[in-house]
Protein backbone atom coordinates (compact mmCIF):
# COMPACT_ATOMS: atom_id res chain seq x y z
CA UNK A 1 0.00 0.00 0.00
CA UNK A 2 2.46 2.31 0.68
CA UNK A 3 4.78 1.57 -2.19
CA UNK A 4 1.43 2.68 -4.36
CA UNK A 5 1.06 5.96 -2.48
CA UNK A 6 4.58 7.11 -3.21
CA UNK A 7 4.62 6.11 -6.78
CA UNK A 8 0.60 8.05 -7.08
CA UNK A 9 1.70 10.51 -4.96
CA UNK A 10 1.63 13.66 -7.45
CA UNK A 11 -1.35 12.52 -8.69
CA UNK A 12 -2.99 12.39 -5.74
CA UNK A 13 -1.70 16.20 -4.80
CA UNK A 14 -2.70 17.20 -7.91
CA UNK A 15 -6.37 15.66 -7.74
CA UNK A 16 -6.46 17.01 -4.46
CA UNK A 17 -5.76 20.67 -5.46
CA UNK A 18 -8.21 20.66 -8.11
CA UNK A 19 -11.05 19.21 -5.68
CA UNK A 20 -10.28 21.99 -3.40
CA UNK A 21 -10.53 24.77 -5.64
CA UNK A 22 -13.74 23.10 -7.18
CA UNK A 23 -14.87 23.07 -3.57
CA UNK A 24 -14.16 26.44 -3.08
CA UNK A 25 -16.02 27.86 -6.12
CA UNK A 26 -19.29 25.57 -5.04
CA UNK A 27 -19.44 27.26 -2.07
CA UNK A 28 -18.96 30.67 -3.14
CA UNK A 29 -21.90 30.24 -5.66
CA UNK A 30 -24.06 28.66 -2.93
CA UNK A 31 -23.34 31.94 -0.24
CA UNK A 32 -23.85 34.40 -3.12
CA UNK A 33 -27.35 32.67 -4.22
CA UNK A 34 -27.99 32.58 -0.82
CA UNK A 35 -27.19 36.30 -0.30
CA UNK A 36 -29.53 37.24 -3.41
CA UNK A 37 -26.32 38.28 -5.91
CA UNK A 38 -27.13 38.04 -9.40
CA UNK A 39 -24.76 35.59 -11.42
CA UNK A 40 -23.79 37.59 -14.13
CA UNK A 41 -21.96 40.92 -11.97
CA UNK A 42 -24.30 43.36 -14.00
CA UNK A 43 -27.08 45.26 -13.17
CA UNK A 44 -30.16 44.08 -14.13
CA UNK A 45 -32.02 47.81 -15.23
CA UNK A 46 -30.68 47.44 -18.26
CA UNK A 47 -31.28 43.44 -18.84
CA UNK A 48 -33.75 42.12 -20.64
CA UNK A 49 -35.16 39.75 -17.90
CA UNK A 50 -35.78 42.50 -15.79
CA UNK A 51 -38.13 41.36 -13.11
CA UNK A 52 -38.15 37.41 -14.42
CA UNK A 53 -34.98 36.08 -12.70
CA UNK A 54 -35.01 38.04 -9.05
CA UNK A 55 -37.71 38.37 -7.22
Amino acid sequence: MLAWLSENMATIIVCAIVFGFFAVAVVRIVRDRKKGKNSCGCGCADCPMNGRCHS
